[in-house]
């Protein structure tokens, strides 16, 4: 089920040369986007290998192992800033976890009562309540610079969410 991908590693490994790059982030950037594969983060961001620590999830949502990445990230890796990445477009936007649990029964057949997704009927107020929860961190400094952005797909824009235009939700 891997052998297309073992090749592949195979042909990197081949011309694969120790970069001689540290574990930090080199440009003192974390990133918390989406895992959706319409996202190159480090190209859409003019980043290379090194730059900064990428962190992804469904929905590019602030969950206890985010933050924990981010805890790590920042008080040993590096980090000074951060950029939670949404998308337009996104699957876990204007969905709830009821309708994704009935998709996820109706599709694979799978039971997922109980799970929660973290979908976003209202991205925006999403955004600003995730943003809240990096800065209500107590492992993190007060002076983090902690910023949103939403990136089209379709046009590969990105675009920095102002704060006063984000709706609160009390998640």
């Amino acid at each position: 089920m891997f052998d297309d991908l073992l090749a592949a590693n195979r042909r990197y490994r081949s011309e694969f040369r120790d970069s001689g790059l540290q574990g930090v982030a080199a440009r003192g950037l974390a990133v918390l986007t989406c895992i959706d594969s319409r996202i190159d983060p480090l190209a859409m961001l003019g980043l290379g290998p090194g730059d900064a620590k990428i962190i992804r999830n469904a929905g590019a949502r602030v969950t206890d192992d985010a933050l924990r990445s981010l805890v790590l990230a920042v008080n040993l890796l590096g980090v000074e800033r951060v950029c939670v990445v949404q998308h337009t477009a996104c699957a876990m936007a204007g969905t709830t976890d009821e309708q994704l649990r009935a998709r996820i029964q109706e599709q694979r057949g799978v039971d997922a009562s109980g799970w929660a997704f973290l979908p976003m009927l209202d991205q925006l107020a999403a955004l600003h309540d995730d943003l809240e929860l990096i800065e209500a961190c107590p492992l993190l400094p007060s002076d983090l610079v902690v910023g949103g952005f939403l990136y089209d797909v379709h046009t590969g824009e990105l675009q920095p969410v102002p704060r006063d235009r984000l709706p609160e939700t009390g998640r």
